[in-house]
């Protein structure tokens, strides 16, 4: 692609992020709010619910899975990969992806290992939650579909993923959007006690950590992913058609073992697999992230999140922290799809 062409283009992305910004909700924080060299194109204006399906979903094998995912937007385009959590799926980049595919860029959403239609190929491998298998998932994933470098971006489980990717394999990850900043932890840190307040906001970490819990969230599943998702986002009126999109994907054969086995892991209840045991001695250490990063909070969210000036230090490249406001919480990118996707394309411009 000539320079001409590529200059073409971050003016047409700078444009579209500052168009999808000004029609979102406010932003403040210490934000370099400069975006990316401007560009002769609007972007389209989405309202949070807009969207309730993607295009048909595709399926690919890549390392240990058949995963399946949405795709929007010019198969040349920049690479964009979007990434949920817990206990969330696909449907809170809905909105999100089509105004990125406007902006001219392709974007993948993947669902991660024991969400929606993603498989393990192989009925005999250990249903591992740990962080860094779910980001080994990612490298495949990206290697199934012949993409070296992509900018990534999530909330919760992919935003922890997006970190590990961007810490270790740097040249895979262009550049990265994080709520709640820097997400990366280890056991060890996991075995430390917290305040009681603090602890009270993991209620649900201890509860898994019991047979008990494993069999109450098998049979709640839904019931229980509703309540946290009301308790962290509190100002979040969502109805049940949105909640039900999403609720599907918790009917994966898989889900439950996975997610009890992430949060039993993260305690150091339960062991991971000695595959990993080098990458997770590297993320023990707290490496710092080199990539060009824009961190978001929401001003309403109810979950556990760490304060933004506890991790400014962990980003050594081009970084801007923002707190998205009108009351936004946990799940950012689907509440304030617009403030997201702004996030997306001005970061792809540092």
């Amino acid at each position: 692609m000539s320079e001409e062409i590529n200059y073409d283009r971050r003016r047409f992305l700078g444009t579209a992020a500052m168009t999808i910004a000004a029609a979102q909700l406010s932003v403040s924080g210490s934000a370099d709010a400069q975006a990316s060299k401007a560009k002769p194109a609007g972007a389209t204006t989405i309202k949070q619910g807009t969207n309730t399906s993607f295009e048909p979903l595709k399926q690919i094998d890549a390392g240990l899975l058949n995963v399946g995912y949405a795709e929007a937007g010019p198969a040349d385009g920049p690479a964009v990969i979007l990434l949920h959590g817990w206990p969330y799926d696909i449907h809170s980049y809905v909105d999100v992806a089509p105004l990125l595919a406007s902006a001219g860029y392709r974007v993948i959403v993947p669902y991660l290992r024991g969400y929606g239609t993603t498989r393990f190929l192989s009925s005999e491998t250990f249903r591992n939650g740990q962080p860094s298998a779910v980001a080994v998932d990612i490298i495949a994933f990206m290697d199934a579909l012949k993409i070296q470098k992509a900018t990534i971006a999530g909330f919760d489980w992919g935003a922890r993923t997006a970190n590990i990717i961007a810490a270790l394999w740097p040249e895979r990850c262009k550049a990265m959007v994080s709520v709640s900043g820097y997400l990366i932890g280890n056991q060890e840190a996991g075995k430390m006690p917290l305040p009681p307040k603090a602890e009270l906001e993991w209620w649900y970490q201890y509860y898994f950590a019991t047979e008990r819990g494993r069999a109450g969230y098998d049979k709640y599943r839904h019931d229980f992913a509703k309540l946290i998702w009301q308790t962290a986002s509190p100002k979040w009126d969502f109805d049940d058609a949105t909640f039900d999109r999403s609720a599907a994907s918790f009917d994966n054969p898989d889900h439950v073992s996975i997610v009890i086995h992430n949060y039993r892991w993260r305690l150091a209840l339960a062991e991971g697999e000695p595959k990993y045991d080098d990458l997770e001695k590297r993320l023990a250490g707290g490496p710092v992230i080199t990539v060009p990063t824009i961190t978001l909070e929401g001003d309403a969210n109810g979950a556990p999140h760490p304060d933004a000036s506890s991790y400014a230090k962990k980003f050594s490249g081009k970084y801007s922290h923002r707190v998205i406001n009108g009351g936004i919480g946990h799940n950012l990118p689907q509440e304030a799809p617009q403030a997201f996707a702004a996030a997306v394309v001005e970061v792809d411009g540092y």
